[in-house]
């Protein structure tokens, strides 16, 4: 779920990760997995996984503590979901620098592949005839990091899907 108020709350937070500062209101997206797949936690407890924008800053040069990110986070959901602090038994957190860590796609702690604006709508992760092919043959791209971009759209695999399907018939 998106976790945000009104509009202009929500392009608020997503401003001020553009220009550098972490947002007051942050807008998150949330999800609780364990409610679709038991698996994810002990019985009787669930699991929640959620994210905001922040600006890839190393800790503290903003002036904001990771701490203070995590209350301001929490404060939010509490918001919407009054009760959510006192349900909370742990917690992991992953500044952007842990998520590169993770995973050395996710450049700067950026889990789409980069900025999402039009040029980049068409032309990820490089201007190609067909960004789905890779010079060696038989690998292929599938990801945020191809058209149309991050999302639960899907169409990053149909479009990868497509290409291998052509280039196997032809």
């Amino acid at each position: 779920m998106h976790l945000g108020g009104t509009l202009t709350e929500i392009a608020t937070s997503e401003r001020a990760g553009w220009e550098g500062q972490h947002p007051q209101q942050p807008y998150i997206i949330l999800v609780q997995p364990s409610l679709f797949d038991p698996t994810r936690a002990p019985a009787g407890k669930h699991t929640a996984w959620a994210y905001c924008h922040v600006p890839n800053l190393h800790v503290g040069q903003d002036g904001i503590l990771p701490h203070e990110m995590i209350e301001r986070f929490e404060a939010q959901v509490e918001r919407f979901a009054p009760g959510f602090k006192t349900r909370i038994l742990a917690r992991h957190v992953m500044a952007p620098a842990d998520f590169e860590a993770y995973n050395p796609n996710y450049v700067g702690g950026d889990i789409i592949g980069g900025a999402q604006d039009l040029p980049q709508f068409f032309a990820r992760p490089v201007l190609s005839r067909n960004p789905y092919a890779t010079p060696a043959a038989g690998i292929y791209l599938c990801s945020a990091s191809t058209p149309p971009g991050g999302g639960v759209h899907g169409m990053c695999g149909y479009h990868a899907a497509q290409t291998v399907l052509r280039t196997r018939s032809a």
